[in-house]
């Protein structure tokens, strides 16, 4: 059996993909495959509602805010954003690696301060966020950090505009959207496969930047065709479609958040209780239950290719950690099962069972 902790593109609920691979085939009985139909049809338009639909139902997405899908990955969305929202300067949280990306970018509109840094101990932990200045157009935040394994698991009072790059922890716990100016992020991690992205926006901030918006990185250009300014990426909206169907029937984010606190509690405490090997790289309070990193030991540094290769043979995919920091990274997003962290977790007890100094 294969256990898929891959950083993303990462696991899909297995009925998403099977309802997506009978779509291919034909698409609700119309003879024509989701690969080939018009997305000016009645039969996309259904889909491209009801998946707008479902993320306003599983968020509670209050009125005043819109979903947009567009193409380009966060990454387009680390220039859109400040495109449209930024007149003079930005406050960004320097959380990772990401985040550092965004504000690279934002830099091309305005002045970027940074508000607070975790750079100081290799982004090992998430940074403060007090003492927020009002005299910018907003704060950028990147709630959950794929690399290091740290994510922030509250919404948080801004006095301006709050901005999140919430790619690989939306959908996996419930969020107050009404804090949030702008939410955004690849699909690719709890909500479908690579090739769309996501932006939930706040209306009443658009509009207000002086400079000329070229209609496709304008979000008004999207919101006044419903995402169907240009040709969307009809495949992986479906199969987002049945991700965000997969979620409603478990539950909800509510449920999810449970699970997934659940699964990260497993590895967690073999970590932090039984190990001799293996130890956690993220500061305790600060822990990602998206991303859980960990290296091994000094003592047993040497043995991190045989535990990789060990691993692999025993069905672990994916668990090989970031080329910046290196180590190991189990991506636990909401489709992984349980069952998949505790044979990781097994496979790493017989691991170090075996190879004792």
């Amino acid at each position: 059996m294969k256990h898929n902790f891959n950083a993303g593109p990462s696991i899909l609920p297995g009925v998403a993909i099977e309802n997506t691979a009978k779509a291919i085939l034909d698409l609700n009985g119309t003879g024509l495959s989701l690969l080939e139909i018009s997305h000016r049809s009645k039969d996309f338009e259904a889909i491209n509602n009801e998946c707008m639909a479902l993320w306003k139902e599983l968020l509670a997405i209050p009125d005043g805010y819109k979903v947009l899908f567009v193409g380009g990955g966060a990454s387009m969305q680390f220039c859109m954003l400040p495109y449209n929202l930024l007149n003079k300067k930005a406050l960004y949280c320097e959380s990772g690696v990401w985040a550092k990306k965004a504000a690279k970018e934002a830099k091309l509109f305005g002045e970027v301060v940074t508000l607070s840094s975790s750079a100081d101990k290799n982004f090992s932990y998430y940074p403060e966020l007090k003492n927020i200045p009002q005299d910018a157009d907003y704060l950028h935040i990147t709630t959950n950090n794929t690399i290091y394994g740290t994510e922030l698991r509250r919404d948080i009072d801004s006095p301006i505009p709050l901005v999140a790059d919430m790619s690989s922890d939306i959908l996996s716990r419930p969020v107050d959207v009404s804090k949030y100016g702008v939410i955004y992020g690849g699909a690719q991690k709890n909500v479908g496969p690579a090739g769309v992205t996501f932006v939930i926006v706040k209306e009443s901030l658009l509009g207000k930047v002086q400079r000329a918006i070229p209609s496709m990185l304008d979000y008004r250009t999207h919101i006044e065709n419903d995402s169907l300014y240009n040709t969307p990426p009809v495949f992986a909206i479906y199969t987002m479609l049945e991700t965000l169907r997969w979620i409603k029937a478990q539950g909800g984010v509510t449920k999810m958040n449970e699970r997934n606190v659940q699964k990260a509690d497993i590895l967690y405490n073999y970590l932090d209780n039984e190990s001799q090997m293996f130890v956690g790289t993220a500061e305790k309070t600060s822990r990602s239950v998206m991303n859980i990193c960990f290296v091994m030991t000094p003592e047993h540094k040497d043995l991190e290719e045989a535990f990789l290769e060990f691993a692999k043979k025993a069905g672990m995919l994916g668990i090989k950690g970031h080329r910046l920091v290196g180590g190991f990274r189990a991506s636990t997003y909401n489709s992984l099962p349980a069952a998949s962290v505790q044979a990781l977790v097994d496979c790493m007890r017989e691991f170090e069972q075996q190879n004792k100094k």
